[in-house]
C-alpha cells in the first residue's frame, strides 16, 4: 500500500514538472496560453503585471485559485483524490517557480505545439494514476458525482474567455496559436486517458459481499449484485455491475486487487447514462 502510494505521488510530481516545463519554456516566453485554471493564472499574472504596480507570478495564482476549489473536492468528492490533486498544484507552483522562464524555440508554432504535448502528457498520466492537476478536473467529478453533468460546456466556455481575452489584449495571432495549443493537448489527453468517458465494470467474484463494501467505502455508486455460475465449474458466484468515470478506474481496480486478486473483471466503454449513476 505504502509502495504504491509512494509511486503514485512521485508520477503525480513528474506530471507537475512536466506542466511547469510546458509552461516556462514553451508558452509564457511565447505569450501562448494554456487551458483552465492554468491558463486563467498565466493570463491574470501577465495582465497584473502590465496593468498595475503589481507583480504576481504565475505560480502563486495558480495555487490561490485552487484553494477553494480544492476545499470543494474535499467535501464532494473525496480526501485521496483531492489530497493528491493538491499535491500536484503545489509542486506545479513550486517547478513553476524555481524553473526559469527562457525560449527554447523562437517559432511560435513550435511552442505552441510542444508546450500542448509536454502538457499534455503531465496531465495525462495525472490523470491515469487517480488524480488530477486541479481546477476544472475536481470540478468535473464534482458535478459528475453530483449531477452527471458534462463539464465540456463549463471548460469550452472558460477556454473561451481565456483565447478571446489574450486575443483583444495581445492580438489575435496569439489567441489562434493558443488554439493549436488547446488542441494538441486535448489530442494527447485523450490517447493518454479519457477525462469524462464513462466505463461499466463487470466484476465476478467469489467474495460478492465483501467486494460490495470495499466498493462502497471508496466510491459513491451504486452496484447491481447478479447471481452467477460457472458453466464449466458449476459453482455459485456474484456477478457486480457498476458503472464508473476513467476517474475512479484506478481506485477501483486496486480495490479488487486487494480483496479479490482471483476477480474476473471485464471493462466495457458505456456511451451514455440515463439517470443518475451514484449511490444515494
Amino acid at each position: 500500500m505504502i509502495w504504491l502510494q509512494t509511486k503514485k505521488s512521485f508520477v503525480v510530481i513528474m506530471g507537475a514538472f512536466l506542466v511547469a516545463i510546458s509552461m516556462n519554456l514553451f508558452l509564457i516566453p511565447a505569450n501562448v496560453y494554456s487551458s483552465g485554471f492554468a491558463g486563467v493564472a498565466q493570463l491574470l499574472s501577465k495582465v497584473i503585471s502590465e496593468y498595475t504596480p503589481l507583480h504576481i507570478s504565475m505560480g502563486y495564482l495558480l495555487l490561490l485559485l485552487n484553494i477553494p476549489v480544492a476545499i470543494l473536492g474535499w467535501k464532494k468528492v473525496g480526501k485521496s483524490f483531492t489530497l493528491y490533486s493538491f499535491l500536484s498544484v503545489v509542486f506545479s507552483t513550486f517547478f513553476l517557480e524555481i524553473i526559469p522562464i527562457k525560449h527554447v524555440a523562437h517559432d511560435l508554432l513550435l511552442n505552441a505545439v510542444f508546450g500542448g504535448v509536454i502538457l499534455a502528457i503531465g496531465v495525462g498520466f495525472t490523470l491515469k494514476w487517480g488524480a488530477s492537476t486541479g481546477g476544472l478536473d475536481i470540478i468535473a467529478m464534482v458535478l459528475s458525482r453530483q449531477k452527471d453533468k458534462p463539464v465540456g460546456n463549463y471548460m469550452f466556455i472558460l477556454n473561451g474567455i481565456i483565447i478571446l481575452t489574450a486575443g483583444y489584449l495581445y492580438g489575435w495571432e496569439k489567441a489562434l496559436y493558443t488554439l493549436v495549443t488547446l488542441y494538441t493537448s486535448t489530442r494527447v489527453i485523450d490517447a493518454i486517458h479519457t477525462r469524462h468517458e464513462k466505463l461499466t465494470a463487470l466484476i465476478i467474484t467469489r467474495k460478492g459481499e465483501e467486494l460490495r463494501k470495499a466498493i462502497h467505502s471508496k466510491l459513491v455508486r451504486g452496484i447491481t449484485a447478479i447471481p452467477a455460475k460457472g458453466a464449466y465449474t458449476n459453482e455459485s458466484k456474484d456477478l457486480l455491475m457498476i458503472v464508473i468515470t476513467r476517474y475512479e478506474l484506478f481506485d477501483l481496480e486496486r480495490i479488487i486487487k486487494e480483496v479479490d486478486p482471483k476477480a474476473f473483471t471485464n471493462l466495457i466503454e458505456t456511451t451514455n447514462v440515463v439517470g443518475f449513476f451514484r449511490r444515494d
